[in-house]
């Protein structure tokens, strides 16, 4: 039974993977974050690897293994605290537009900004059916691009990203210590000329705050964005218990929101409060992803109709 309001999401299914691929020998991963749908493809990083999650859509809803694809070279420490203090903490992937230099467009996947060794991006060329192309993934230094942001919000943590119309937008997520959630906009024409290396990182062409609330005193936090079909776009938020960008807390709750003209014009809990740190729009249907913050639970991918 479902509190009134609350929404209800359907499993779809573990994101299981091939243990002979995993480079522990996992049959799961279990720290998924961004999520974005690419042609047919559905995508996802997970902050504690150095790899790329590649599921056929098609597959969203068996038990198809998720693919591997690395991003950057070497091995994370075994030791969970060692694991962390290294990680490159990608926590935000975006679908990049067509252009010049990738005319199938790009995924760009984003460290988080909350250390010095998790200012990385990884570009990711795209075929014409969403797949990866067979190119090498481009290192992205994000240190230029995060500068500025910092200097607002000194405990950075991207969460989320998304690109809508003309805009690539990043989502800075509240925590205990600084109960500010964030969009910062980039007008796309400026991040394309970035990336070709024409110029300089941009600097966010508008940063609007927004407030969540809270459950059981805990400030919900951005984990992701996506675009809306006809305009706005949708996030998902948890009320993770922690107090800076870098320690895990538990979860209190999750929820759902809907942002029109820069105005939050709806909040809705996740019955249940599963951790959601992924969200991608499928047709007429919403499709999650959870952390699980533990090694031994697999990240569940999770939809429910687009309300």
């Amino acid at each position: 039974m479902t509190a009134a309001g609350e929404l209800l999401t359907e499993p779809l299914r573990e994101l299981r993977v091939s243990p002979a691929l995993h480079p522990r020998g996992q049959r799961h991963l279990s720290s998924a974050s961004g999520l974005v749908l690419a042609g047919g493809w559905l995508y996802l990083v997970a902050d504690d690897e150095h790899h790329l999650g590649a599921l056929p859509l098609a597959h969203a809803g068996d038990d198809h293994p998720v693919a591997l694809h690395r991003l950057r070279p070497g091995e994370l420490p075994g030791d969970k605290e060692a694991r962390k203090k290294h990680k490159p903490d990608c926590e935000a992937l975006l679908a990049l537009p067509p252009w010049s230099g990738h005319p199938q467009g790009a995924l760009l996947a984003l460290g988080s900004g909350s250390r010095p060794n998790r200012e990385q991006g990884f570009l990711l060329p795209l075929r014409p059916d969403g797949s990866l192309a067979d190119a090498p993934v481009e290192p992205v230094d994000l240190h230029g691009l995060y500068a500025p942001l910092r200097s607002r919000f000194p405990d950075l943590n991207i969460e989320g990203a998304f690109a809508s119309g003309d805009r690539i937008c990043l989502l800075q997520r509240a925590n205990q210590g600084d109960a500010r959630n964030a969009c910062a906009s980039y007008a796309w024409p400026d991040v394309r000329d970035w990336l070709d290396g024409r110029r300089a990182a941009p600097a966010a062409i508008d940063v609007t705050l927004y407030e969540l609330g809270t459950v059981a005193g805990v400030p919900y936090g951005f984990t992701d964005g996506a675009a809306l079909p006809g305009g706005g776009w949708i996030f998902s938020a948890a009320a993770e218990d922690t107090e800076d960008s870098y320690r895990d807390g538990l979860c209190a709750g999750s929820a759902l929101g809907w942002v029109r003209d820069g105005r939050l014009t709806r909040l809705a809990p996740l019955a249940g409060g599963p951790k959601v740190e992924g969200i991608a729009v499928a047709g007429h249907r919403l499709l999650l992803v959870t952390d699980a913050d533990d090694p031994e639970s697999a990240s569940r991918l999770l939809a429910l109709p687009l309300p």
